[in-house]
């Protein structure tokens, strides 16, 4: 799934990946539903190797960082010239750097860029990339948790798998991903399937009742008990 960058005759919505690491794609992403709707075309895939764009005989992308420290940072221009030769076929992806410092990714942030033509992703590595790039090609940072990783390698992989997966036809009920976690501002609610009873517990009476209207209100109930219990912040928000 790597090479030069195509446009597509009926436009399916496209990832593109600058990384020092092209061969760490599909990954996941080639299997299962994503898999599917990749050799389908429902989406593209296409890696920029910033190897390429390196300097010297030994092509490097990093050095020092200014001032002094620990570590190094990717050169801008190493990313510069990368960034530039992916926008001439992808000027209409929105540009994101994968970073801890960024705005947390959340669904309704997966819904706005699965709306949209694709995304570009910037995998970084070391200390992370050199401002002046972040501030010249307008990158939007954008955080998947509060941690560090070594690369942003599987961070990409986790904004494209919750992008994908939300357009049409990859899913295959509408109803199961409206029912799903942070969808309605709440957790999922607990789920459940055969055998009846294991290991000394059963299902939850309600839900073999046959009765839809107590099922959904217990389901309602669950989901509500369970984001006051673990996720008080986006209960606030909700209540708010």
């Amino acid at each position: 799934m790597t090479g030069p960058i195509t446009q597509s005759a009926h436009t399916p919505w496209r990832a593109v990946v600058l990384t020092l690491f092209p061969g760490a794609f599909p990954g996941l992403l080639g299997e299962s539903l994503s898999g599917q709707a990749l050799a389908e075309r429902a989406w593209t895939l296409d890696c920029v190797n910033l190897r390429d764009f390196g300097l010297g005989r030994h092509r490097a992308v990093d050095d020092t960082p200014a001032g002094g420290g620990a570590g190094m940072v990717m050169r801008a221009d190493v990313l510069g010239p990368a960034i530039d030769q992916a926008r001439q076929s992808a000027s209409d992806l929105p540009l994101v750097y994968l970073s801890p410092r960024g705005e947390p990714f959340t669904q309704s942030l997966a819904r706005e860029f699965a709306g949209g033509p694709g995304l570009m992703l910037l995998a970084g590595r070391f200390e992370g990339v050199d401002e002046r790039v972040i501030e010249a090609r307008g990158l939007r940072e954008i955080s998947i948790g509060d941690y560090v990783l070594s690369g942003g390698e599987l961070a990409a992989m986790v904004l494209i798998d919750a992008c994908v997966r939300l357009l049409p036809g990859v899913m295959g009920q509408a109803l199961s991903l409206q029912e799903e976690s942070f969808e309605d501002g709440l957790l999922e609610y607990p789920q459940y399937t055969r055998p009846r009873e294991w290991d000394g517990r059963t299902i939850p009476e309600v839900l073999l009742s046959g009765d839809h209207k107590k099922v959904a209100e217990w389901r309602r109930a669950e989901a509500e008990r369970l984001t006051r219990e673990r996720r008080p912040d986006i209960w606030a928000k909700r209540k708010g």
